[in-house]
């Protein structure tokens, strides 16, 4: 399998894990969002709570340039280390809610 599969199977599995991990909220929904044609991969909350709308992001990847982008983490699970410990290499992951300028004192990739 070549790289760009590869990574794309790791981010989808990772997050179907996540999903599917006792998510409990009546009248709202958690939509996977696999864009395979362009790679963008999200976690999304979608509903009603009381007269409350629910709306948001909660986790977003992109692929770019053979590179994993975490564009979005609204979890307490660090999905860049979950990343490594699928076997990406650190120089492939891109942390996107950093800026540019912070990204070069992290571990990962600057872009």
């Amino acid at each position: 399998m070549d790289k760009l599969n590869q990574y794309r199977e790791i981010v989808k599995r990772l997050i179907k894990e996540y999903a599917h991990d006792d998510y409990r909220r009546n009248g709202v929904d958690r939509e996977l969002v696999f864009d395979l044609e362009n790679d963008h991969y999200q976690i999304i909350n979608v509903g009603w709570e009381n007269d409350h709308r629910i709306y948001g992001c909660i986790l977003h990847f992109d692929i770019k340039q053979g590179k994993i982008w975490l564009q979005y983490n609204g979890t307490e699970i660090d999905f860049a280390e979950e990343l490594v410990k699928q076997g990406v290499p650190k120089q492939d992951i891109v942390i996107g809610f950093h800026s540019p300028f912070m990204r070069k004192f992290t571990e990962y990739a600057v872009s």
